[in-house]
């Protein structure tokens, strides 16, 4: 999802959409060329990557309010759950604007609490299929209770210094890449690419696979 886009409710969005997944398939079995400048970029200034010695950083931009990144999150977690070791691969909420961030605190929350592996989807099926408004702090902090959250734990870490300074590298990453929309991904401090240059989010896990051995 583009950042024009975001004035558009998801209906519309989803309509608009040129990043229609395919039925997920194993991005390793198709080989494929991919090309500098269409398929993906090369930043300009690398950005130090944050993952542990020996492997590569692969990060998916992502915004919880987006169809399209709801529509890829199964086909991305099927791949995270195949991919190789050597790949330290994460998510990073992003902020095109100031209503985006208690998203953000959501999602760095849930991690802190160890919560995240049990409800980053249901969050997805919140907003996108129950239409349960998850856009301010209140909304959010009545949701996760309603999932057996400890709710005064939960807004002791959402209003953490830890928690401000995830958000905080989020929106640094997100600038360094360059990131124009979502869902997109950054592999190895290095490269940028989304479905609009891919083609469709399918492509995306192929190109991320290729640049990781470029490394």
């Amino acid at each position: 999802m583009k950042r024009r886009e975001f004035s558009l409710s998801a209906a519309s969005a989803v309509a608009a959409s040129a990043l229609t997944l395919p039925v997920a398939t194993s991005a390793l079995a198709q080989a494929r060329q991919f090309k500098e400048g269409k398929d993906y970029k090369r930043l300009d200034k690398p950005v130090t990557p944050d993952a542990p010695a020996g492997k590569v950083d692969v990060i998916e931009f992502f915004w919880y309010s987006c169809p399209h990144c709801n529509v890829f999150e199964p086909t991305l977690d099927a791949w995270v759950k195949a991919a190789p070791k050597d790949l330290f691969i994460r998510r990073v909420p992003v902020a095109f604007n100031a209503s985006f961030v208690p998203q953000q605190k959501l999602f760095y929350t849930l991690e802190g609490m160890g919560k995240l592996e049990a409800l980053h989807a249901k969050v997805f099926r919140a907003i996108h299929v129950e239409k349960v408004k998850l856009a301010k702090d209140d909304e959010i902090f009545a949701w996760v209770a309603q999932q057996g959250v400890d709710a005064a734990k939960f807004k002791e870490v959402y209003a953490s210094f830890t928690v401000s300074n995830q958000v905080r590298r989020a929106s640094q990453l997100q600038d360094a890449y360059g990131v124009e929309g979502v869902p997109s991904m950054g592999v190895a401090g290095k490269f940028y690419t989304d479905g609009t240059m891919a083609g469709n989010m399918q492509n995306v896990l192929q190109v991320v696979e290729a640049l990781v051995k470029q490394k």
